[in-house]
């Protein structure tokens, strides 16, 4: 039975507030390491730059994406549940804005941005609550909008959703296929999607999801 949203939430940002120093200098330099990512990004940059509207990293951690986005010349903000990782953000690029909040109720207007990066920022959310995740970040995408969804992936694409012992606190493994489908069923359009083996610092398989909301008809 998934925990209640109150419950894993609070957990996930007292897991993350506790090592948010340690997990900011692992990974300050990640995307230089990640060449296929950074080329995804590349691609999200350049499909959400033409709309209007903001780009909204999801759960930005100390922000290092969201800093790399605005050198791609977005304008982008980050959002994140650690007050911990936020002040990092805060004091790492003072020149971008950064809040705490939730993907649960996102204080957003409908259809407000050009895009969305969940950078494996829902890895820690119990599978019952995904869907309406991904219908709240349907909402407040823009006709046209981007989602660019990092996530891990099952070692084998027909396997179902498992749990695992994440390093920072329990995580999900997904069927790539599967994650596709329920954001289909959020109301996106599957645009592309990326398996890719695991690095020597990495424990399993990554995957990315790039949809988009269908413009109006």
């Amino acid at each position: 039975m998934a925990e209640s949203a109150p419950n894993y939430l609070a957990t996930v940002a007292a897991a993350y507030d506790g090592v948010a120093e340690v997990y900011a200098e692992l990974f300050a330099d990640v995307l230089d390491r990640q060449p296929l990512e950074r080329a995804l990004l590349s691609a999200f940059a350049d499909l959400t730059r033409p709309l209007p509207g903001p780009v909204a990293d999801l759960g930005c951690g100390p922000g290092y994406a969201t800093a790399h986005l605005h050198r791609s010349g977005l304008d982008v903000f980050g959002m994140d549940l650690s007050p911990e990782m936020i002040a990092i953000a805060r004091r790492s690029h003072p020149q971008l804005r950064f809040e705490v909040g939730t993907m649960t109720a996102l204080d957003l207007s409908d259809g407000i941005l050009s895009g969305a990066l969940c950078r494996y920022s829902l890895i820690h959310t119990p599978p019952a609550d995904i869907p309406a995740i991904l219908a709240e970040i349907h909402r407040v995408l823009a006709p046209g909008g981007h989602l660019l969804l990092g996530f891990l992936a099952t070692d084998e694409p027909a396997a179902a959703v498992h749990a695992y012992d994440h390093r920072v606190t329990g995580a999900y493994r997904w069927p790539p296929d599967h994650l596709t489908e329920l954001a289909r069923q959020a109301g996106l359009v599957e645009v592309a999607q990326l398996v890719r083996a695991p690095t020597d610092e990495e424990r399993g398989r990554q995957a990315q999801l790039l949809a988009r909301r269908p413009q109006q008809t």
